[in-house]
């Protein structure tokens, strides 16, 4: 994701590209971020320093480096575009006192087409819930082998948002052996570690005698990098306060 980072925003005037930061002990730190993205030397060497000249930072790292970043933003005044997923409540809470001070988009994917397809479900739910009879929602995610967590964050994402409306008071995480019947104040989560898979959701609205399903997938990382690119843009000259794609997109939905 750093280099598909550095590499859009390098060819995107809207950006001047001041930091490329990665973990102290990478072993191409004071390499020319440029030559490692293939874009070509650009002049800026890898780093695991951040830059205090910055706008706006965006991270893509791990919750603990996420942790940190933000607070780094937050001592220095810099807008952040937090992209990690995987966060604690007590992260996702640092976030939440961090935009007191300086403009945070979080999101738990980067995608356009991800935020537009949560929309999507929104109205579904918004519909279904409203509907006689039981409405099973199931939700089937699937992702490269390296990711170490499981749910994705937007499959967990997906469902915390359809339960605000439907009401399911149960998340189950897979299913094995004589369980029984379906309760229908579950959401059922199933994840799928295959390949280099970049991304891949499905939203399952069950009902007897039909079927509703909202399918979006990623076909390479690009989508992660432009949708950050855009909520770097979005927020550059925001006031403190907490942002989301929905507001980048202009639904603020969620």
């Amino acid at each position: 994701m750093g280099r598909r980072l550095v590499a859009l925003a390098d060819a995107d005037p809207r950006f001047e590209l001041v930091g490329a930061v990665d973990r102290p002990d990478h072993p191409q730190i004071g390499h020319d971020a440029g030559r490692l993205a293939g874009a070509g030397d650009i002049g800026l060497p890898l780093s695991s320093v951040l830059p205090e000249a910055a706008d706006v930072v965006i991270d893509f790292s791990t919750p603990e480096a996420c942790e940190s970043v933000t607070q780094w933003c937050r001592k220095h005044g810099v807008a952040l575009v937090a992209a990690t997923t995987g966060l604690t409540q007590e992260q996702k809470h640092e976030l939440g006192m961090a935009a007191e001070k300086i403009p945070v988009l979080w999101a738990p994917n980067m995608s356009l087409a991800v935020n537009l397809t949560l929309q999507l479900a929104l109205t579904a739910a918004e519909t279904l819930q409203r509907v006689e009879g039981d409405v099973d929602v199931e939700i089937i995610e699937r992702h490269h082998r390296f990711k170490e967590d499981a749910p994705s964050g937007t499959a967990l994402w997906f469902g915390d948002t359809i339960a605000a409306k439907m009401g399911q008071k149960h998340h189950r995480h897979g299913r094995h052996g004589r369980i029984g019947p379906r309760p229908s104040d579950e959401i059922g989560y199933h994840s799928l570690r295959v390949g280099d898979n970049p991304g891949e959701h499905t939203i399952v609205f069950g009902m007897l005698g039909e079927t509703v399903e909202l399918c979006v997938k990623a076909t390479g990382r690009d989508c992660y990098a432009i949708g950050a690119l855009e909520a770097a843009s979005y927020i550059a000259n925001k006031l403190p306060g907490l942002y989301s794609i929905a507001d980048v997109l202009g639904t603020g939905r969620h």
